[in-house]
């Protein structure tokens, strides 16, 4: 049985406070999207959960971008996500996720917001802000890898090296997802707080046709493990070619929590898990 730690909840509660009260500050529209949606994730790795015919949301990623197209410019949402076959002590089946999107910025003015509001969370709890340093891929990887022998050596032995509050830049084009590239890197970053990674951020990608061609090749590598492919939401590729220039950060407010806390798994700082971190009687 699940035992609600109530001194956790209360934390919660403060930093969730000081998210939005720091959003506020830097004029942000805090929306709402459906979690219920034509096409749950693009990523080959990402499971949704089925629904008739539709998918939970993994991310409020695609419809957001459906908001910015539409003239929005300084937008945010705390959503509730789902991605199945995950559960473990970083991860659940059900997890709370802050995505924000600023029209006109680009990665660098994400790192320094991302630095800014992960302060102001850890002051909510009484805690330093965090010093981040800021460290480019190729200097804890060779990039001249294979992709797979790249991710393997990755996971291994350069994530568990990322204790201290660390943001990664500059990762390699196939790791491109929805961002943009620039020369030889994808124009995107990684934050880790508490030895976990805690955010990912894009400059956007606001070429539909590239995205069709990454969502193609998901696609296959999706049918080379024996998974379907997933659905394609045509209304976010018809919005992204309306959007302007962007850059969108999508931060894991579950894992803020834990670092910012102390606490061990994931499951402790949820109000009450998501049902597979359980046992069910």
């Amino acid at each position: 049985m699940h035992l609600l730690n109530p001194r956790f909840l209360r934390q919660r509660a403060h930093i969730l406070e000081a998210i939005r009260a720091w959003f506020s500050q830097h004029g942000y529209l805090e929306v709402h999207t459906p979690a219920l949606v034509p096409a749950g994730a693009m990523e080959p790795h990402l499971q949704p959960i089925q629904v008739g015919s539709l998918q939970l949301h993994t991310s409020p990623e695609f419809a957001m971008k459906r908001v910015l197209a539409a003239g929005l410019g300084r937008i945010y949402q705390i959503a509730s996500c789902f991605r199945e076959e995950e559960s473990g002590t970083h991860h659940a089946r059900e997890f709370t996720m802050l995505e924000w999107y600023r029209v006109g910025a680009g990665t660098p003015e994400l790192m320094d917001e991302v630095e800014s509001l992960i302060g102001a969370a850890a002051r909510a709890v009484d805690r330093p802000p965090p010093l981040f340093q800021r460290r480019a891929v190729s200097s804890l990887i060779r990039a001249d890898q294979r992709p797979e022998d790249w991710f393997f050596e990755w996971v291994d032995q350069v994530e568990p090296t990322l204790t201290a509050p660390t943001i990664v830049w500059g990762y390699p084009p196939w790791q491109a997802a929805l961002s943009r590239t620039i020369g030889t890197v994808a124009d995107r970053f990684e934050v880790y707080l508490g030895g976990m990674e805690l955010a990912n951020a894009f400059a956007e990608e606001t070429a539909a046709d590239t995205l069709r061609e990454r969502i193609q090749d998901a696609d296959a590598t999706r049918a080379a493990s024996g998974r379907p492919p997933h659905p394609v939401d045509t209304g976010f590729l018809d919005a992204v070619d309306r959007m302007p220039r962007c850059a969108g950060i999508a931060l894991g407010i579950d894992r803020l929590v834990m670092a910012l806390t102390g606490a061990q798994t994931i499951s402790e700082v949820q109000v009450l898990p998501s049902p597979s971190a359980e046992s069910i009687t």
